[in-house]
């Protein structure tokens, strides 16, 4: 009998609460099902200029977005179960639409730091929900305004 693939399970996470509760159960989720995490951090450079006409410091886009990933696989850190950290340039829809073609399940939080308060879904998971390619979880943190009235 030939051994399966493990069931690979990709969390986008951008430091917010939501990400992190996404997060939190991408690891839960893969001890149960011995399966692997892929934390996917995306990062891109902003579409306009800054109105006062300062220049932007281009380094700290993709500094910042490491220092997210590597601060996510600390906090998660556990031997028990695999994970592995993935940097991407780019829209995050777009990075974690092609990050679910080969995942099991893809996870997202509700929200992310872009959001509006007072949304139920941000524009990256309400994006996801429609084109997707694997099963997808929307986790809502449960932080304070993270619930529905």
């Amino acid at each position: 009998m030939a051994a399966s693939s493990p069931f690979v399970i990709v969390v986008g996470v951008d430091g917010s609460p939501a990400s992190q509760a996404a997060l939190d159960w991408g690891m839960q989720e893969a001890k149960l099902r011995n399966g692997q995490v892929v934390v996917l951090v995306s990062w891109q450079y902003p579409y306009i200029t800054d109105a006062a006409g300062q220049a932007w410091d281009y380094t700290g886009f993709e500094r910042d977005a490491r220092l997210i990933l590597d601060g996510e696989l600390r906090r998660v850190d556990d031997p028990a179960v695999p994970v592995t950290g993935r940097l991407v340039e780019g829209n995050a829809v777009a990075a974690l639409v092609e990050a679910s073609r080969e995942a099991d399940l893809l996870i997202v939080g509700s929200r992310g730091l872009g959001g509006f308060s007072g949304m139920l879904l941000g524009s990256v998971s309400a994006q996801l929900a429609h084109h997707a390619r694997c099963p997808l979880l929307i986790i809502r943190s449960g932080a304070e305004g993270d619930t529905a009235d």
